[in-house]
């Protein structure tokens, strides 16, 4: 189960590309990570709770579907499956003109800044990506 949460538009950057004439691999985790942390930042601001607890990825996945080439915008679909104790699973879709060009996964464990270790994700912000504010 999983549910929209977040839907950034990022324009595609010249320097996006590669020697092949179209978007990096790399550069689509890049948009993935930017509508992450502007979900996360929109959920609560940074100075509200990002002190002592931080967020790593435990994993990440994209299946490349179709290439993104200069210029575009993507729409990247953030989606948020239910939370553990310390992560959240998220799901993406990148969009470009309503097609999908590639979809994948992310795991966000949520940490103690100073111990980096896995910590309980806080009340504050589990009650909020319950009610998945977008």
């Amino acid at each position: 189960m999983r549910k929209l949460v977040h839907t950034e538009r990022i324009p595609v950057r010249w320097g996006d590309m590669d020697a092949m004439g179209h978007v990096n691999n790399t550069v689509y985790f890049r948009y993935t990570e930017q509508t992450r942390i502007s979900w996360f930042e929109a959920l609560l601001p940074r100075g509200e709770a990002w002190g002592t607890t931080g967020i790593v990825i435990a994993n990440a996945s994209c299946n490349f579907k179709k290439a993104i080439n200069y210029p575009a915008t993507v729409e990247v679909k953030m989606f948020a499956g239910p939370a553990g104790g310390s992560s959240l699973p998220t799901f993406y879709e990148l969009l470009v003109e309503n097609h999908i060009c590639a979809d994948g996964a992310a795991t966000v464990v949520f940490i103690d800044m100073e111990k980096q270790k896995p910590v309980r994700i806080p009340e504050t912000l589990r009650n909020l990506i319950s009610k998945g504010i977008q």
